[in-house]
Order: C-alpha cells, then sequence, then structure tokens
C-alpha cells in the first residue's frame, strides 16, 4: 500500500508538459525587456538622463515585466533539472543552479535601481540631473548588466551546455553554439553590450528543443 501511495505520489509531481514553455517565455519577455532598454538607456553612465523625460513610462513598463520573467526563468531550470533526473552530476550541477539564480538576483535589483530612477524623476524631474544619487544608480544599473550579469549569464550557459554535451539533455549544436557564445558574453559584454541578446536566445533554441521532445514523448 506504501509503494503504492509513493508511485501515485511521483506521478502526481511529475513535471506538466506545459512547463517547457517557461524557456520561451522567459526568453522573449527578458527580449522585450532588453530592447528597450538598450534602444532608449544611453550606455554612458554618466549621461545627464535626457532619455527620462521622453520615455521614462515606457522604460518603468519594461521593469515591471521583470518579475514575471524571473518567475519564468526559474520554471527553466526547474525543468533542466528534472529532464537531468538521475544524471544530474553535483559539481556541474551546483555552478549551474548557483549562477542561474545568481543571474536572477542581479535582474532583480537591475529592475529595482532602474525602477528607482524612474520614480525619483517622476517625483522630481527639476533637480535630477544633478543629483549624486542618479550617478551612483546610473553607474549601478550599468555595471550590474554589462559586467556582472552578463558575466553570470556566460557561466550559465557554459555549464548547461557541459551538462547537455554529457548527458544529451540537449541535441550537441545546441551545447556546441553555448560554447562559442559564452567566451563573447565573458569577455565582450563590457565592449559589445548587445552581446546580451545572445543569452535569451540561446535559451529559447533549448527550450524550443525541449518543448519538442516534451511533446514527442521523448521524455
Amino acid at each position: 500500500m506504501l509503494a503504492q501511495d509513493r508511485t501515485l505520489t511521483r506521478g502526481a509531481l511529475r513535471t506538466p508538459k506545459a512547463a517547457a514553455i517557461a524557456g520561451l517565455v522567459f526568453s522573449i519577455l527578458l527580449i522585450a525587456i532588453f530592447l528597450p532598454l538598450r534602444l532608449i538607456v544611453p550606455a554612458d553612465p554618466r549621461e545627464p538622463g535626457a532619455w527620462l523625460v521622453s520615455h521614462a513610462r515606457l522604460v518603468g513598463w519594461a521593469v515591471n515585466l521583470v518579475p514575471f520573467a524571473g518567475i519564468a526563468f526559474l520554471w527553466f531550470i526547474g525543468v533542466l533539472r528534472d529532464r537531468l533526473g538521475k544524471q544530474e552530476d553535483r559539481f556541474f550541477s551546483t555552478v549551474f543552479f548557483g549562477s542561474g539564480l545568481l543571474f536572477l538576483g542581479m535582474l532583480l535589483v537591475l529592475a529595482a535601481f532602474t525602477g528607482g530612477i524612474v520614480a525619483a524623476f517622476e517625483a522630481q524631474p527639476q533637480g535630477m540631473a544633478e543629483s549624486a544619487t542618479f550617478y551612483f544608480a546610473r553607474s549601478a544599473v550599468y555595471s550590474i548588466a554589462n559586467i556582472y550579469m552578463a558575466k553570470t549569464a556566460a557561466v550559465f550557459m557554459m555549464t548547461t551546455s557541459m551538462v547537455a554535451l554529457r548527458t544529451g539533455i540537449a541535441p550537441r549544436w545546441l551545447s556546441i553554439v553555448g560554447f562559442m557564445l559564452a567566451p563573447l558574453l565573458l569577455f565582450g559584454s563590457y565592449y559589445f553590450t548587445w552581446i546580451f541578446i545572445a543569452f535569451p536566445l540561446w535559451v529559447m533554441l533549448i527550450s524550443a528543443s525541449i518543448l519538442r521532445d516534451k511533446f514527442r514523448g521523448l521524455s
């Protein structure tokens, strides 16, 4: 009777096929967040904030999408771990899981700083350009986005690609693409800020592959 209950519980807790969509949702949301911010907010953190005059509302809208992207990314990590199952390697899984959580944490901090800039401007637009706090927040946003978050995403890509290559949870060519893109994020994000778009696109490819296998009944 106990064995039967355990079997039923295991079946009830099995990851639903729809969860594989989480990576696609995350990718779409992150691109929807990244594009407006990259097109509107100047790369130079010393810029006096002219973009806030005409685009504060759009930036605020993009920032409000971040929590939903974060939830979808957590689901994506869960789907990957479910797909690994008993093949999960402790070393690579720790780095993969830890880098994913670090990336998510920095994404939320980035959104908080950016939302704070927008809220401060809406409360007191006149004194914004001369405020030392504004320059501090802008420098923090720049550093988090182009240095720390991009490099953490690169570590996530490398470890996930390694795990996928060793276990076969994703096509081999996707692992190779991950290995090729990760160094660009790791070493080039400071110089080529648009390279970050490679991360959500790569996650989208991984998710599409998992989703295809899920609905074919291969996993």
